[in-house]
Parts: C-alpha cells; structure tokens; sequence
C-alpha cells in the first residue's frame, strides 16, 4: 500500500475487496494491516529452495535457522491452502521443494529460461549456481566437450567433477544473453521503440506551481521501510520525520526556515515535512524521500505505454507552511 502510485485510490479499491490476504514477514507492514487475513512467511535463511537473481542465476537457499512463531515456509503455506481448499491431490508430487523444483524445471523446456540441463540442487552448489539457459541439449554438448579436453595437473575440484561425471557438466561461471546476435522473437531480431518525446503528463500551473520529485533520500532506509525500520541503529541514521528539500531561492520567496513544517498539497491528496534548505535542488523543483507513507497520496498514475514503469518521480504541487 506503501508504494503504490496515487496511493489513495488504492484505499478505494480496497474497499471492493471480499477478502484480502497478505503473505509477508511483517504484520506491521501497510498492506498486512489493511488484510484480513495474515500468513505469517518464513525468511531468508529460514526455508530452502532456489533463488533466481537478476542475472539468471539460480541458487540454492539452504535452511539455517527455524523460523520464529507461527511462520512457515512459502512452500508449507502453498501446500496448506491446497489442502484447505480441497485440492491437495493436485500437488502430490509437490513432496518437497527439490522435488518441485524438478517439475519447475520441466516446464522450462524449450522456454527462453530453459534450464533443464541442471540436475539437482547439489548440481547449483557444485557450479555455485548456474545461470539460465542451461538445456539438457547445452549439458550434453559440454560434457562431451569436458571428456575431450586433455587434464592438466593442478586441476580444479569443479572439473574433475565435470569430466567424471558427464551427467552434472558445469558451464562458465559468467554467460551473457545475445552474444549470438538472436532474441526471443518470432524472427530472432531485436524490437525496439521509439517514441517522439512527449510533455510531461502532468504540468505545472499557477495552482501548483512545484515540480515534486521522488526518490532514496537516505542511505539508512530502503524502499518503504518494511526492514529497514525495524533497526535501532538505522533508524538513528535516518530522518525522524519526512523531509522535504526546497532551493534557497523558493525558501526565501516563500518565507520557509530550515526545519518548519510544511504542507505538500497534489491533486490527489496531502503531504507533511520538514522543509531542508538546499541548493542541490533546482528552482521550482521539491524533492522528497519516498520511504515516507504519505508521499504517494501526490503522486500522479502516469505510466509508460510500452512497459507500463508508474511515473513516481514527477507530479505537481504547491506547498504552504
């Protein structure tokens, strides 16, 4: 609820709503309060399974450490919502997370993302994870590769491994998409768009003359704050209330001292801060850090056409003390 653009229509929707249900680590979260039902989620370290990072890498998560209270993993909670549902016997081969994993991996057969070529989960640990795609086809063809290459002494664990094993091959730790000039298109080539720039989607006027700009405003908070907040140092680190960076210019104009309390005003809704009186922010431009719950009540629901990326970073405003 936090993050999301225009946040007080969301407040509307929510009211449409039968049933919500949140899965989360935190019941003190935005969105875990508005729910009706909360399913307390292990976390890292606290369940096992496979983590695809954003360069393709597949990892095993190992448990370390039982989950507190009454959470469980992501897993067990799919497992019992099936069983309560009545449709359990859809997800008997569902026996346990690697056991998964091996119909995940079906599915990805002939998929840009294939990664059949993986064996196990000893097989990601043993490459210290592999990135996808990995085919069995890719597997094969390395393996009988890995039996042609002469062995020199000293040779790696990785690779004795490889080449006693031609079943559990290990790729190159860094592979790159595209290298071979062809995308996941119908014809292999590339889609660009290009679009004629366009005016901002919401301009400024003598109503609201501010140009409001969103973004990290500290090193001690991250996103909404849903960790972060809940450390005794970072919060020591991090502003005490929302801030609101004003240029010198448009402090003295409006007659703003460092410190006083403002009010941010959109079409939309309403936000409070403490001004900060600094030349890093352009004439006619306020920045404000969006960890901040209120912020995204100003926030305008622009979003782009192609990708569909919200336009948090820029709205119009007036202010006042």
């Amino acid at each position: 609820f936090h993050s999301w653009i225009n946040r007080s229509r969301l407040d509307t929707l929510r009211e449409k709503l039968d049933f919500l249900v949140v899965q989360d680590m935190y019941a003190t979260t935005e969105t875990a309060q508005m729910a009706d039902l909360v399913l307390p989620a292990a976390g890292w370290g606290e369940k096992e399974g496979i983590l695809i990072n954003s360069e393709r890498r597949l990892g095993v998560i190992r448990k370390v450490a039982r989950a507190p209270g009454q959470a469980l993993s992501d897993f067990a909670i799919f497992k019992l919502i099936a069983e309560s549902w009545g449709c359990g016997d859809l997800f008997r081969q569902w026996s346990s997370p690697e056991a998964t994993f091996q119909l995940l991996k079906k599915l990805s057969a002939g998929q840009p993302c294939d990664f059949t070529g993986i064996r196990d989960y000893a097989h990601i640990e043993q490459a210290r994870g592999i990135q996808w795609p990995f085919a069995a086809a890719d597997a094969a063809a390395l393996a009988t590769a890995n039996c042609r290459l002469p062995i020199e002494k000293p040779i790696s664990l990785s690779v004795q491994s490889a080449i006693a094993n031609p079943q559990s091959p290990i790729p190159s730790a860094q592979r790159r998409l595209f290298t071979d000039g062809r995308f996941f298109t119908p014809t292999g080539r590339a889609h660009f768009h290009f679009d004629a720039p366009r005016p901002v989607a919401e301009p400024t006027d003598a109503d609201y003359p501010f140009t409001i700009l969103t973004g990290r405003g500290t090193s001690a908070q991250w996103h909404t704050g849903s960790r972060t907040d809940k450390s005794d140092v970072l919060r020591k680190l991090a502003p005490r209330a929302c801030i609101v960076e004003i240029n010198p210019t448009d402090a003295a104009a409006h007659r703003i001292s460092a410190g006083q309390s403002i009010e941010l005003r959109s079409r939309r809704g309403t936000c409070r801060a403490n001004a900060v009186i600094t030349a890093t922010v352009q004439p006619g431009h306020l920045f404000v850090p969006m960890h901040w719950p209120d912020v995204n009540k100003l926030t305008f629901a622009s979003f782009d056409p192609h990708s569909r990326q919200p336009s948090y970073k820029f709205c119009a405003v007036a202010l006042s003390k």
